[in-house]
């Protein structure tokens, strides 16, 4: 899993409302979908006397100031910073082959595929802060896609997405209700995301987690999932 491929398969699993191009930068258009999809990020070569030209674009959009900074993006995330940008929520992903996390699957009834999402799904999201932006994004997503909804004893727990680019699938959007948190309902759904990702021919299942979020990758590290990645943001 390149650094490239991974930004690839983010993506087209979690895409923008619109993209624009404007000289040397790429212009995302979010509409309530998250940071990434309304990040900016470069498309050529650029100075840092182009910069302005990006926010300005940006903020007509109605957007703050916002870039994605890559690995590769080393020297933009200078330039930002000699700007007074602060360093933002940087990300981590990770992944493992879908076989292997697929095994063992999850136990019966407790994680159910399915498309589109049920009422309960969407709740689930809201009361997490998952809205009507991110849902959008979820329906514009082209290819196999799936909402996961995890149970625990006799109710609805949890639920995540999941899209398929390639042969890598990728997960987005896990929440689990605060009070089903520790009781396994988050490694079911990530082990009936592996399962129906394999079953759709992907070999690799990824997700992105902020690095704060210690939780959730002291799980992804107990389900062996490799860091594959990471990445961050400039915020003006």
């Amino acid at each position: 899993m390149t650094p490239a491929l991974l930004a690839e398969v983010a993506e087209a699993t979690w895409p923008p409302a619109a993209t624009h191009r404007l000289g040397p930068w790429l212009l995302r258009e979010g509409r309530g979908g998250g940071q990434r999809v309304s990040a900016a990020s470069p498309a050529g070569d650029w100075t840092p006397d182009d910069i302005p030209q990006a926010e300005a674009a940006m903020q007509a959009l109605g957007q703050s100031p916002l870039f994605v900074i890559h690995p590769w993006d080393s020297a933009l995330d200078a330039a930002l910073a000699a700007r007074c940008y602060a360093h933002h929520d940087p990300v981590v992903a990770y992944a493992a082959p879908t076989a292997a996390l697929a095994d063992p699957p999850p136990a019966f009834l407790t994680s159910f595929p399915h498309w589109p999402p049920l009422a309960v799904a969407a709740q689930l999201w809201a009361e997490g802060g998952i809205g009507p932006g991110r849902l959008a994004v979820m329906d514009r997503v082209q290819g196999p896609k799936t909402a996961i909804l995890g149970r625990t004893g006799d109710r609805a727990a949890g639920i995540a997405f999941t899209a398929i680019h390639g042969n890598v699938a990728m997960l987005h959007a896990l929440e689990v209700a605060p009070d089903q948190r520790r009781k396994g309902c988050a490694h079911n759904i990530l082990r009936a995301a592996a399962l129906w990702a394999r079953d759709q021919g992907a070999e690799t299942l990824t997700l992105l987690v902020t690095e704060r979020n210690l939780a959730a990758r002291a799980l992804y590290t107990f389900l062996n999932m490799a860091v594959v990645g990471q990445y961050h943001y400039r915020k003006k």
